[in-house]
């Protein structure tokens, strides 16, 4: 300090020049003014920078707040799935790398699961690639297949990743909201919210070359059914166009409903990517295993991304997964089979969501399926002036509802596009797959904020 005053103390009019060479120099801390522009981030990317994990997520750090925002599950997993990681774990060879594609007793075991639900059987070294969560699944998916100058339709609301991944291709997004054919005051569930088909068509031209789907839906919980993934799938076939499925959920499933993969439908399978998750499958989100399956010929473009970007994922992990794969495949129509009782168990969970959000005034739109439930929160009583005035209602109470009431979400308008923000502003998303101590937490800030308004 008195060094570089010594140094720069009669220097007059040409201090502050000096002290900005001696701060990128002799410091080794370039300044905005001497940057070099090659050090600027690519076009690709520009405008992708924000995120509403990284500054949600920030925000509930705070031990004292009951998060039920982040889709992140505190209740265990299968027990026989951590047993497996820990035996595999002393084996050396499982420590090591494994095919890039996916490891040989992953792939068979997911080709094993899946060829139910399809006429043909999955070759599971061509027709599957097991990515970096379902995040590797759609950004090898988009990479591999979407080109700069093309349209990607997405369904509003959506996962937000989808927009800038497809934007980071170069290619653009065009959007078509769900919208509610629910009356005011009714009960409402995400069956309400459905796709207008002749709205949905004309999204679609000769530049379209895919469009995401996402079922059962996050954050709405919608499960498309048969008749509206028809919908769907007549005009991807009508407009030669790809269909991108993310079905992270597909297990999670409620009572009266029932998963369809749209690449079943007749002339769907040789033009779908069908997306899945193990982080969703057996709650181990930290595992970030996920998976594509479609043809050869789609799937051998997602291999190239892959190969060329992350080459392949943790031996371990993709062996423990495998076997608690094939524990669940001998049992399939038995309850204990982890795809069967964690949908009732959580069925549970949804029923006592509902319950709270109804008795303090709110109206949820109740999910078909997945492990999010949005509702209406403009009735209750938040002072949200102090507030950024530009963004929209959603964020500003979920901000004041951390800060005041120690409770997290996720507002809604996160998964919108700008021109749809104004329909979901007044919505705001819980996560409830939680212990039941974190969802008592959750119900006492809930009926004591109740109470004083």
């Amino acid at each position: 300090m008195f060094w570089s005053q010594w140094r720069f103390g009669s220097l007059g009019s040409n201090t502050k020049f000096l002290k900005t060479i001696y701060s990128s120099t002799i410091l080794g801390r370039p300044t905005s003014a001497n940057m070099s522009s090659k050090f600027k981030n690519t076009k690709r990317i520009e405008g992708l920078d924000e995120n509403v994990w990284i500054e949600f997520t920030k925000l509930a750090a705070d031990p004292s707040v009951v998060n039920l925002g982040q889709g992140l599950p505190d209740i265990s997993p299968p027990v026989y799935l951590k047993e497996e990681l820990s035996k595999i774990a002393a084996i050396d060879c499982q420590n090591q790398y494994t095919r890039g594609f996916g490891h040989p007793s992953l792939v068979k075991a997911l080709s094993s699961l899946y060829g139910r639900f399809y006429k043909n059987q999955i070759d599971p070294n061509k027709e599957i690639l097991v990515t970096v969560g379902a995040y590797g699944s759609l950004f090898s998916t988009i990479q591999g297949l979407i080109d700069v100058g093309d349209e990607v339709i997405i369904i509003v609301p959506f996962y937000d990743c989808y927009a800038p991944m497809v934007r980071m291709a170069g290619a653009t997004p065009v959007f078509v909201p769900l919208r509610s054919k629910s009356v005011a005051g009714e009960k409402r569930s995400s069956s309400d919210w459905k796709i207008d088909p002749k709205e949905l068509e004309s999204k679609f031209n000769s530049k379209t070359k895919a469009i995401i789907l996402n079922t059962p839906h996050n954050p709405i919980g919608k499960v498309y059914t048969k008749e509206e993934l028809q919908v769907i799938a007549d005009l991807c076939i009508k407009y030669d166009t790809l269909c991108i499925s993310d079905e992270v959920y597909e297990w999670l499933v409620y009572t009266g409903h029932k998963h369809l993969k749209i690449a079943s439908l007749p002339g769907m399978w040789e033009r779908t990517i069908t997306i899945g998750s193990a982080g969703k499958t057996f709650t181990v989100t930290g595992w970030k295993l996920g998976w594509s399956i479609g043809p050869h010929h789609l799937i051998k473009h997602l291999q190239t991304v892959q190969q060329n970007t992350i080459y392949t994922c943790a031996t371990p992990l993709q062996e423990a997964l495998a076997q608690a794969f094939w524990i669940d495949i001998k049992r399939m129509n038995e309850p204990e089979c982890y795809f069967n009782s964690l949908p009732k168990m959580l069925e549970v969970k949804r029923d006592r969501m509902v319950h709270l959000l109804e008795s303090v005034g709110l109206t949820p739109i109740i999910p078909d399926g997945g492990y999010f439930i949005v509702a209406d929160v403009s009735s209750l009583d938040a002072d949200v002036s102090d507030m950024k005035s530009s963004e929209p209602y959603d964020y500003k109470f979920v901000k004041w509802m951390i800060k005041n009431k120690k409770l997290s979400a996720i507002p809604v308008s996160a998964f919108c596009n700008s021109e749809n923000k104004s329909q979901f502003e007044k919505f705001v998303r819980f996560c409830f797959i939680k212990k039941d101590s974190t969802l008592d937490a959750a119900e006492e800030i809930i009926k004591a904020w109740s109470k004083k308004s």
